[in-house]
C-alpha cells in the first residue's frame, strides 16, 4: 500500500510538497470522493484523480531527485544508503541512474526504467553538458580559468579533458559546465589547476534542470517537455547560451 501524497507525485509532474497542497486543496478523488488527506493508504484497485484526469504511474518512469550528502548512487550497497532508498517501494522497481554521483556530492540525479532515454545522457558520443556548483578553497585565477576552458591534463590520464565552459559566481564560487563523466572529474580537474573542491552541487543535466522546489531527499517527475529535451542540447549549444 502507498501514500496518497506519494502516489499523486509518482504519478503526475507534482513534487511531494505541492501533491500535499493539491489534496489539502480538495483536488484529489479517489474512488470518485474527495480526499484530503495525504497519508491515505491507497490499495491496489483504487481509481485516483487529479483535477478530474485519472492518475496512474507511467509504464516508462523519469524522475528528478536532488540527492542529499552522503546517498550513493546505486541501485544496491550493503553499507550505505542509497538513492533509491529515497523514493516509494513500488516507483523504485526497475528503475536506474542516468548519471551517478559521488556519495559526497549533491543535487540533480535523473532516474528512469528508459535504457534508451539514459544512454542519450551518459553515451560519450553525445557530449550531454552538465553544470556543476562549485565551492572552491582558493579564488580561481584567470590563468586556471583558461585552461579549463581549453581542456587541461589529468593525472593518469593520457587524455586531456574537453573544453569546459567557466562562469564566476564568487571568487571561490563557480559553475563549471563538462560534458563527460570521468572518475570524480571536476575534482580532478580542478586540482590539475591547483585549486581543491570544497562541495560540489549538480544543477543541471542538459536542457534539464534541477527544480528549486525540491529540498534535499526529494523527488518529482520529469514534465514530458523534461522528457523530450534529453538528447537535443549539446555541449556546444551549452557554451553558447550560459548554464
Amino acid at each position: 500500500m502507498v501514500r496518497l501524497d506519494q502516489f499523486i507525485a509518482a504519478s503526475t509532474p507534482l513534487s511531494r510538497k505541492d501533491a500535499k497542497r493539491a489534496i489539502g486543496a480538495g483536488r484529489v478523488r479517489v474512488n470518485g470522493v474527495p480526499c484530503k488527506l495525504a497519508n491515505t493508504k491507497l490499495r491496489a484497485d483504487v481509481t485516483v484523480t487529479l483535477d478530474g484526469q485519472a492518475c496512474a504511474v507511467p509504464g516508462e518512469r523519469y524522475l528528478m531527485l536532488n540527492k542529499p550528502a552522503g546517498v550513493v548512487s546505486a541501485t544496491r550497497d550493503s553499507e550505505h544508503p542509497i538513492a533509491l532508498d529515497l523514493l516509494p517501494a513500488e516507483l523504485a522497481v526497475g528503475l536506474h541512474i542516468a548519471g551517478r554521483l559521488d556519495a559526497d556530492t549533491t543535487g540533480l540525479l535523473l532516474l528512469t526504467t528508459d535504457g534508451q532515454w539514459s544512454h542519450r545522457i551518459t553515451s560519450p558520443r553525445v557530449e550531454c553538458p552538465k553544470t556543476y556548483l562549485v565551492s572552491l578553497s582558493d579564488d580561481l585565477s584567470e590563468s586556471a580559468i583558461q585552461l579549463l576552458e581549453e581542456g587541461v591534463a589529468l593525472r593518469n590520464d593520457p587524455q586531456p579533458t574537453r573544453p569546459a565552459r567557466v562562469r564566476v559566481r564568487q571568487p571561490r564560487l563557480i559553475e563549471l559546465t563538462i560534458s563527460e563523466g570521468r572518475y570524480h572529474q571536476v575534482k580532478r580537474m580542478l586540482a590539475a589547476v591547483g585549486n581543491h573542491v570544497d562541495a560540489l552541487h549538480r544543477l543541471r543535466i542538459g536542457a534539464i534542470r534541477l527544480d528549486p522546489g525540491l529540498e534535499p531527499g526529494q523527488f518529482r517527475m520529469l514534465t514530458p517537455e523534461e522528457v523530450d529535451s534529453v538528447g537535443q542540447v549539446s555541449v556546444r549549444s551549452a557554451r553558447s547560451a550560459g548554464p
